[in-house]
This record gives structure tokens, C-alpha cells and sequence, in this order.
């Protein structure tokens, strides 16, 4: 070892920073910088910080409550400024950064890329691809729907859930792309053409393009021009669903629908099969209550019926009752007319007590009396004989015997009981049943009470 190496002073990495640091400040006094905002932190503190970027550099910058308060404008990414700087170390993790004294907007007036947003937004509004003319229905009830975005994406998880939620019978196709970075917008491009040449056997009726929330690099993939064209060709209506409410690109304003976040362009494509669903649910309902007062209806026109309904039997006793009647008013019109018969027969006995015989008047008027009375006996006869024919008809027709020749049965429980109530029998009890022609047992498996 030298004598040099070995009087040569040994530094910490805390003393070295600080050297360092006082180094820089001293060699770079206060400056204005200008450059582009990028990767824009706001912390709970107060305190901003950035990235100051041009095409082939950047650097780090802090810049305190104290002196953020100051600026007069929201500072957002993307934004071209010019920054009064002191360059510093940052002496715990040695890191050079520029200590931001004030801010002021740059020249132009606006960033690289929020200028060429502008630019690529006014020239395709001239060219009518934002007109409302061209901008497509949604199918009220989609069955297949095309998701272009990134598998690995939260956007495409969102939408599939969303889909579950409101619409589980979709059939989803996912046209899987890159949605940031220098290659992003060919491989959407490419994707938009794969599903506009996709040979399903239905096309896909609608076509999401989706990605979550980012910053204006993030999502520049979508401020693309040929992009851009390619959702204005394409053959299903388009959805966008890019970054977040906030998040505004060039699809936005090209696609037939704009939803301000992934999982809102889902419920977009799916609306119709939503509301249809809350559609079916109330006409459930209504005709559930429909069914039910109709029912109520019937049920009381049943009960209507019933009580006017006679049972046989008591049908059986007003006839045998009206029966006896008459045959009370025959025997008595039989007995009148028999005391009528003796009453003339008195009165022509006192008559030929009182005038001499005169045989051939007296053989002549019993010839006529006898004659009237025996058309009078024939007549009522006659009548009765109908009227009882009759009322045995009507018996015929009431007795329990032809009703069981029509088909019907008497069931009767074990105790001889005839049975009208199916809630009065019990499983695997045994009836029997008395048909016209003979009788059966019978067990019972189930009821069906009303």
C-alpha cells in the first residue's frame, strides 16, 4: 500500500451524498427548466411530485406544499411547463432531483400529446366519423358479444362479472390484445380485424372495447389514428369502455356508445336483457294475480251452484210426499164418486116409489147414467195413470242405481260410512266401493283434498 492511499481520507455514503450535494447546488444555481409532466403524484402532505421529460431525458422533481399552493392552475400529466429548479440530491437514497421553486406553463400552452389529441380529434370530426348519423343502435338483446382488450386486464374480469350479474346466458368471445405500450395499436387493429373475420356461426352482435383507468401515456394506445378508423368500420356496433369517467379518448368519440368505465359498457350491451328480466318478474306477477282471482271467481260461482244444488234424497222425499198426495186426492175423488153413484142410485129408487114403473124410461136413463159414469171413471183414471207414470219417471231417473249405471261409485270407509270429503281418508286406509253392477275394495294411496 502507498503512502498516499493510505493518508487519503475515508468517506461515509451520508458525508459523500452531502458533499455531493452541496456540489450541485453550488455548480447549478436556480434555473428554469422546461419539459413535460408525467407520472403526477399528490401526496397526503401536500407535497407534488413529478417527472420532468422531454424526447431524450427526464428527471425527478419534488415540489413542497409551501411552494405548491402557489401554483394557480390544477397541474395534471401531460401538461408542458417550465419549472424554476434548483438541482439537488435527495442525500438518503442519493437520488438527483430538482427542488421546484415555481411553475408556469410553457409557451405553447398545452403538452406533446394532449396537442396531438387535438390535432388527430379536429381532423376526424371533419371528416364526419363523430357525426350522430353514423352512430349505430345497440341490439336490444344480444346473444354473442366480442370483447376486445387484454386478458390479463381487470377490465375484461369486470365485464365478465358484470355479464354474470345481469346477463349469464350471453355467449362472450374475447379478442385478446396488448391496450398499452409502442405496439398497442397495431395489435388492436389486428384484433379488430380478427373479429370482423371470425367465422362464428352467429357474428358477434356487439363489440366492447375495454381498459381500465391510466395516465394520458397509459392510454394513448387509443388516441391512435388507425385505431380510430378501424372501430369506424367495423361491422357490429362498438361500445368503448376505456379508463375511467374522467378518461376521454379518441375512440370515445368515434364508437356508436360511450361508457365511462369497462364494467358500465357491460351493463350497456346487457341493458335490454336486464330490463327484460324486471319486465318478466312484474308479468309474473300479474298473472299470478290474475290466476288468483280468477280461481276466487270460479270458487264462488261453485259454491253458488252447490247450495242450489238438492241432493237425491231429499229430491226422492218431496217426490214420495207430492206421490202420497195424490194418491190421497185419488182415493178420496174414488170415494165421492162412489157416494155420488149410491146418491143416484137412492134417488131413482124414490122415484119409481113415487110413479108407476115406466120400464123403458127407467132402463134408458140407467143406460145413460152408467154410460156418463163410466166415461167420467175411464177419464179420471186416465189422468191418474199419466200422472203417476210420470212421477215414476221422474223417480227412475233420481234413483242412486242409474247414476251408478253412468259410472260413478258409492265409497264407503271400514265403518260402513259412505265417504263425500277426501280429507276424511288416510293413507293406505281401505274403502269400499259399490258400483251398478256388483261391489270392490279398494286402498288408498294418496288425496287430494280440495
Amino acid at each position: 500500500m502507498s503512502a498516499a492511499s493510505a493518508t487519503a481520507e475515508v468517506l461515509s455514503v451520508t458525508e459523500l451524498n452531502r458533499r455531493v450535494r452541496a456540489s450541485i447546488e453550488r455548480a447549478l444555481p436556480l434555473s428554469w427548466v422546461a419539459g413535460e409532466v408525467s407520472n403526477l403524484t399528490r401526496a397526503t402532505s401536500g407535497h407534488v411530485y413529478f417527472t420532468l421529460k422531454d424526447a431524450q431525458a427526464q428527471v425527478r422533481c419534488v415540489m413542497f406544499r409551501s411552494r405548491a399552493q402557489g401554483v394557480s392552475w390544477r397541474l395534471e400529466n401531460g401538461q408542458q411547463v417550465e419549472a424554476s429548479a434548483l438541482a439537488s440530491l435527495y442525500e438518503p437514497r442519493g437520488d438527483f432531483q430538482l427542488n421546484i421553486e415555481a411553475l408556469r406553463r410553457a409557451a405553447t400552452g398545452m403538452g406533446r400529446l394532449y396537442e396531438a389529441f387535438l390535432r388527430l380529434r379536429n381532423k376526424l370530426a371533419a371528416e364526419g366519423l363523430f357525426d350522430d348519423e353514423r352512430k349505430r343502435t345497440l341490439p336490444r338483446y344480444p346473444k354473442r358479444v366480442g370483447i376486445v382488450t387484454s386478458p390479463q386486464a381487470a377490465a375484461l374480469r369486470d365485464v365478465i362479472a358484470a355479464f354474470r350479474r345481469r346477463a349469464p346466458h350471453v355467449e362472450l368471445i374475447v379478442y385478446p390484445t396488448l391496450v398499452q405500450g409502442a405496439d398497442a395499436p397495431t395489435a388492436i387493429v389486428a384484433a379488430l380485424a380478427t373479429a370482423a373475420k371470425r367465422n362464428e356461426v352467429d357474428a358477434c352482435e356487439v363489440l366492447l372495447i375495454v381498459r381500465g383507468g391510466g395516465s394520458i401515456e397509459d392510454l394513448w394506445a387509443f388516441n391512435d389514428e388507425a385505431v380510430a378508423r378501424a372501430i369506424a368500420v367495423s361491422l357490429a356496433p362498438t361500445i368503448c369502455g376505456v379508463g375511467h369517467e374522467t378518461d376521454t379518448t379518441i375512440v370515445d368519440y368515434v364508437a356508436d356508445h360511450r361508457a365511462a368505465t369497462p364494467t358500465a359498457a357491460a351493463e350497456l350491451a346487457s341493458a335490454g336483457w336486464f330490463a327484460a328480466a324486471r319486465e318478466t318478474a312484474v308479468l309474473g306477477d300479474a298473472l299470478h294475480g290474475a290466476m288468483h282471482d280468477r280461481v276466487e271467481t270460479l270458487m264462488q260461482r261453485v259454491d253458488l251452484l252447490a247450495h242450489r244444488l238438492v241432493h237425491p234424497a231429499q229430491r226422492l222425499g218431496a217426490l214420495r210426499q207430492r206421490l202420497a198426495h195424490l194418491a190421497s186426492r185419488l182415493a178420496g175423488a174414488g170415494r165421492q164418486m162412489t157416494q155420488a153413484r149410491r146418491s143416484r142410485m137412492q134417488t131413482l129408487q124414490l122415484l119409481l116409489q113415487r110413479r108407476p114403473p115406466d120400464l123403458s124410461m127407467r132402463h134408458q136413463a140407467i143406460a145413460r147414467q152408467r154410460e156418463r159414469l163410466a166415461r167420467a171413471a175411464a177419464a179420471l183414471l186416465t189422468r191418474h195413470a199419466t200422472q203417476i207414470a210420470r212421477l215414476q219417471s221422474a223417480l227412475a231417473a233420481l234413483n242412486p242405481r242409474a247414476t251408478l249405471a253412468r259410472g260413478f261409485a258409492i265409497v264407503r270407509d271400514d265403518a260402513g260410512r259412505v265417504v263425500t270429503d277426501a280429507a276424511r281418508l288416510a293413507p293406505n286406509a281401505s274403502v269400499s266401493l259399490q258400483l251398478d253392477r256388483g261391489s270392490a275394495t279398494a286402498l288408498v294411496t294418496q288425496t287430494f283434498p280440495d
